[in-house]
């Protein structure tokens, strides 16, 4: 019976060796992650609050400032670079937020909402002292420009939000079933294992390479999901990234609730909105967003046709068209 036993153990060690040498062999290429701005002379650049931010500015010093803030918590403005062309009619501000996409990496307790909606305020006043700016927010974007509204109501004049995840408690747990019950799919969970071994051999050298790689491989596993209707149907999640920032993303979702107060602040703001959803998303899209207008005394809804989660990427003109009869 122990030589049964010790012959079982064998084989199945043999086996478990085998199968981890297999996904050694299988994960030996190179990673890529791109290199932070603090290690690329190169990327443009803004610094606020002690903080090398990855972004800047274009558009005429003269023109009413729009501030782009991306999705994640953690990822970064790539995929919104088509809100360039807002630049005929106001200076646009792009830029990673800080410990996401491409900016300098900070410590868990630098990534406050407070020092979040600090770094907005200290942009505004830096490109816009003297006049209100706009606010163009994606997906926790969105939540972040709402959250700053409520924190300085009389400091925006007006907002466009895409697709924001959810406003309140009973939202959040909504979203978060879904998304967890995705999160726990083979796609998903395979995923994570495979970038889990390639994280060996990232290109960058910082060291938060490795785990932004590993977050940032499962968080585009989890948008491009079969079931996700972050993108069409029949077509796959394209957006772009540059690297996901995965300590600002554990970070927030260690404790989501924290934005709720400054959210609550932002439902009795007299700022005009313009609640923006692609018309394929049965998650965030048209129908959850109606909801959310419908809670703002001065908000509007446009739905893009043939647009996923991502909708600035996935039909630029058509949420141009929609943004620029808004912010005129």
């Amino acid at each position: 019976m122990k030589r049964k036993i010790l012959k079982t153990a064998g084989v199945l060690l043999g086996i478990a060796a085998l199968g981890f040498a297999g996904l050694m062999a299988a994960t030996s290429g190179d990673a890529p992650v791109t290199d932070l701005v603090v290690h690329d002379a190169d990327l443009p650049r803004l610094t606020v609050n002690g903080i090398t931010l990855h972004g800047e500015v274009i558009g005429d010093p003269g023109a009413p400032l729009a501030i782009v803030l991306h999705g994640g918590p953690g990822g970064d403005h790539r995929s919104l670079k088509a809100l360039a062309a807002l630049e005929e009619t106001h200076r646009v501000l792009f830029f990673d937020q800080r410990g996401a996409g491409l900016s300098e990496r900070v410590a868990p307790e630098d990534l406050t909402l407070a020092a979040q909606l600090s770094d907005i305020d200290a942009l505004a006043e830096q490109f816009s002292p003297d006049g209100q700016i706009t606010l163009i927010g994606h997906s926790f974007g969105a939540m972040l420009a709402l959250a700053y509204i409520g924190a300085h109501p009389t400091r925006v004049s007006r907002a466009v939000l895409i697709e924001p995840g959810f406003l309140d408690a009973a939202g959040y747990e909504a979203w978060e079933a879904r998304r967890a019950e995705m999160s726990r799919t083979f796609p998903v969970v395979r995923a994570g294992l495979l970038a889990g071994f390639q994280s060996r051999n990232v290109t960058a050298t910082d060291e938060a390479a490795p785990q932004d790689y590993v977050v940032g491989t499962v968080v585009h596993a989890f948008a491009d999901h079969p079931d996700n209707p972050y993108h069409c149907a029949g077509k796959p999640y394209d957006a772009p990234a540059w690297r996901f920032g995965a300590t600002a993303s554990d970070t927030f979702w260690a404790d989501p609730s924290v934005i709720f107060p400054a959210l609550d602040a932002a439902f009795s703001a007299d700022v005009p909105l313009l609640f923006v959803a692609g018309g394929c998303n049965d998650w965030t899209g048209e129908a959850l967003q109606a909801a959310h207008a419908s809670r703002f005394p001065t908000a509007e809804l446009a739905v893009v046709e043939d647009a996923g989660h991502d909708v600035i990427w996935d039909q630029p003109a058509h949420a141009l068209t929609a943004i620029r009869a808004f912010l005129d």
